[in-house]
């Protein structure tokens, strides 16, 4: 995809965006004048070379400004209600899943179109007490759950869940039975990287509540029965979002590439 469509990182600690902030004696107006001086001549500069990228840095600067004005407030979580705390298990003088959980609610309630969360950690080759199955992987679900859970339950409340598409999924799965690593003498149980059979899961608008699609043998190992591909997966969600994956191209390397390839279809089971 273009350039222009690259995401924002917001940061735990410290400026929730970097340089969110205007520099010492700069006000917001003189800040203003700059941008639209630059954008001017960006859009000079992009008559003459036609580069894309330069579109990118002229609306990158100007969502800037725009963030400089409503970032500060909305990335703070500290004025949430104390029961909104408590539900999702959010603590503002500490960083943690739960509290970009809320933020996220936030976000969207603000009208932030794309909101991703990452949450590092899971990687339970059983090498240590941190990356094993029986107490690693306790550990983080208990990290998550609960926001997870609140994430949902909040939006819909709110009246949004029903036009907000929930998404969890990592990477790959992992084994069925434990991973043995040799010359390892601990006794941490850890397992293997697996991408034959993973579960994804997701809620929200356009889906059908409390559905399951697919199955595996019977230690968890292949799929059986219901089995899609990462690019069925993307195909749906696409679908969810308004639009048709097989029509939705960018221009790349000389050529249209669609986002789902040349595979990929609606898992339309799974649709309200």
């Amino acid at each position: 995809m273009p350039s222009v469509y690259q995401g924002v990182q917001c940061r735990s600690d410290g400026e929730p965006v970097l340089f969110i902030n205007n520099p010492e004696h700069i006000s917001n107006e003189e800040r203003k004048v700059s941008i639209e001086a630059l954008s001017g001549i960006n859009k000079l500069n992009y008559d003459e070379f036609k580069d894309p990228d330069i579109l990118t840095r002229i609306s990158q600067y100007e969502l800037a400004f725009k963030m400089q004005t409503t970032a500060p407030e909305v990335m703070n979580i500290a004025n949430e209600p104390l029961f909104v705390h408590d539900m999702y298990g959010s603590n503002p003088n500490k960083s943690s899943f739960a509290n970009n959980a809320l933020l996220a609610r936030k976000l969207v309630e603000r009208g932030v179109r794309f909101v991703q969360l990452f949450d590092w950690g899971w990687d339970t080759h059983g090498t240590s007490e941190d990356g094993s199955i029986d107490i690693g992987l306790v550990n983080k679900c208990r990290q998550t759950d609960k926001a997870v859970t609140a994430l949902i339950l909040d939006l819909k409340q709110r009246g949004l869940l029903d036009e907000t598409l929930v998404i969890w999924g990592g990477e790959f799965g992992r084994t069925p039975m434990q991973e043995n690593r040799e010359g390892k003498t601990n006794s941490f149980k850890g397992r293997d990287h697996h991408g034959d059979a993973f579960t994804m899961w997701m809620a929200g608008g356009g889906l059908k509540k409390g559905f399951s699609l697919g199955e595996t043998d019977e230690i968890g190992y292949g799929g059986v029965s219901g089995k899609v591909s990462t690019f069925d997966i993307q195909a749906t969600i696409l679908h969810l979002l308004g639009f048709d994956h097989e029509r939705l191209t960018f221009q790349s390397q000389g050529r249209p590439f669609r986002l789902t390839d040349v595979s990929g279809n609606v898992i339309r089971e799974i649709l309200s």
